[in-house]
């Protein structure tokens, strides 16, 4: 199963793109204060120490200072009793224990040594170990030990330096969260106020033309969305204009057409020569079948009849018990306990034109009931040779025929599934047709279950 992480609906795709954003802001913002942060460690205590350490070689060179004595004149029990600061010696300076070294503070301190003229080898810096006690409320921070060999001397300077980035770190998380809380909070908003009326735009473009009765959507959000909106709603008064102009015409294309055949059936009737008689009459109910058929095709979606609560189950057993009193070869077969949300007129000729087709080319039918996900299947399955894969997409467009000749005993006008369709998707569903590994096919009917 593939893991989408990025998300489809706008409002996830705002926020997620404007917190990656400031997440990044944030980021570069905190690489930048850390370096400015080092930067200001390594000038306070590195020049706090090349100072000292100059002042302590031009002192040493003056003679100022005497054997027994440190650098700041005092006396060793002195010096003992307070820290040392400035150690002048012949030997390297002991690492003090537990102390971590900080080679980019050494090497400050050594480019600072070399900007002042003097040739410093040697230069080292450790930090010594936090002790609670030796911290001073005025000025929070590590003490350092720098020392460098310049000439024959090793110079060794006690320094501070400010306190670490764990404040800084505190400040920039408190930062970013109140930016997320000041930034993403507005976006959000502004997107689900766009995004609202979009739902219920995109909700109506999928509902069913032919329903006429919808009422117009409301102009809400912003401008853009409520001219989008606005555009809708002439849209699908256009559309209700035209399928209403449609179905006059048609009525009276209907009346017009019938009144001329039922003429044409009377004169028909007295006709002396019984076999053209019979042949015209068959024309005469062929072309008004044909008739019926396309006008039932074209106000498939149309009608007055409302949708209501059908149990699926019962019809199937209503239909195969019509056909049986036919004498059609109709039987019911697995059934589910199912209802679904349709105009009970219009699923029921759905199904007949199923069945009809079933019993045309497939010698029998069955009909079932399934039910899963949330949704029902009315099967009608045939005893047949099947469909190539090209009759199942072609076979339930208008005027398609699986038998080619024009013969209505044998093959009709080729409107019956699309009829069939087009009520099924009418009603929220769809008509699929499929072969069975062990031969036949399938005509369902999906719709939402009830």
């Amino acid at each position: 199963m593939k893991l989408r992480l990025w998300p489809r609906s706008l409002i996830g795709q705002l926020f997620v793109a404007v917190a990656l954003m400031l997440f990044v802001a944030q980021a570069i913002n905190f690489a930048l204060l850390v370096r400015g942060q080092r930067q200001q460690v390594l000038a306070h205590g590195g020049g706090m120490a090349v100072g000292r350490i100059i002042d302590a070689i031009e002192r040493d060179r003056r003679g100022d200072f005497t054997p027994g004595r440190d650098a700041d004149g005092e006396d060793h029990r002195r010096r003992r009793e307070r820290a040392q600061k400035i150690v002048i010696s012949d030997r390297p300076p002991p690492l003090p224990r537990g102390a971590l070294p900080m080679p980019d503070l050494a090497a400050y301190v050594a480019d600072l040594l070399g900007e002042a003229d003097l040739k410093a080898e040697a230069v080292n810096a450790w930090v010594l170990p936090l002790r609670p006690r030796a911290q001073r409320p005025d000025f929070p921070g590590r003490t350092v030990v720098v020392s460098a060999k310049v000439g024959d001397r090793f110079f060794a300077v006690r320094s501070r330096v400010p306190a670490d980035g764990n404040r800084l770190q505190g400040f920039l998380v408190w930062q970013t969260l109140s930016l997320y809380l000041l930034i993403l909070a507005p976006i959000m908003l502004i997107a689900w106020r766009a995004a609202r009326p979009l739902r219920e735009l995109t909700r109506a473009a999928r509902s069913n033309p032919a329903l006429r009765d919808a009422a117009p959507l409301e102009e809400e959000g912003p401008s853009d969305v409520r001219e989008l909106i606005g555009a809708f709603n002439a849209y699908r008064t256009r559309i209700a204009t035209m399928l209403s102009d449609k179905d006059r015409m048609l009525g009276a294309v209907g009346h017009d057409l019938r009144t001329p055949l039922a003429s044409l059936r009377v004169r028909v009737e007295q006709v002396d020569d019984d076999k053209l008689r019979d042949k015209m009459i068959a024309s005469i109910e062929e072309m008004t079948a044909m008739l019926a058929d396309i006008l039932a095709l074209a106000r498939s979606g149309a009608g007055t009849e409302l949708q209501e609560r059908v149990d699926a189950a019962q019809m199937a057993r209503e239909l195969t018990a019509d056909y049986g009193e036919q004498g059609k070869d109709v039987d019911i077969a697995d059934v589910a306990d199912a209802a679904v949300m349709a105009r009970p007129m219009l699923l029921k000729r759905a199904l007949r034109n199923l069945v009809d087709n079933a019993v045309a080319y497939g010698t029998r039918a069955r009909l079932s009931v399934a039910t899963g996900e949330g949704h029902v299947r009315i099967i009608v399955s045939d005893d047949g040779p099947g469909l190539t894969d090209e009759q199942i997409r072609t076979l339930v467009e208008p005027f398609a025929r699986g038998e080619q000749s024009r013969n209505r005993a044998t093959g009709g006008a080729g409107l019956g599934l699309s009829i069939a369709r087009d009520i099924a998707e009418g009603e929220g569903g769809t008509l699929t047709l499929a072969n069975r590994e062990s031969g036949g096919l399938d005509a369902v009917i999906t719709l939402p279950a009830s």
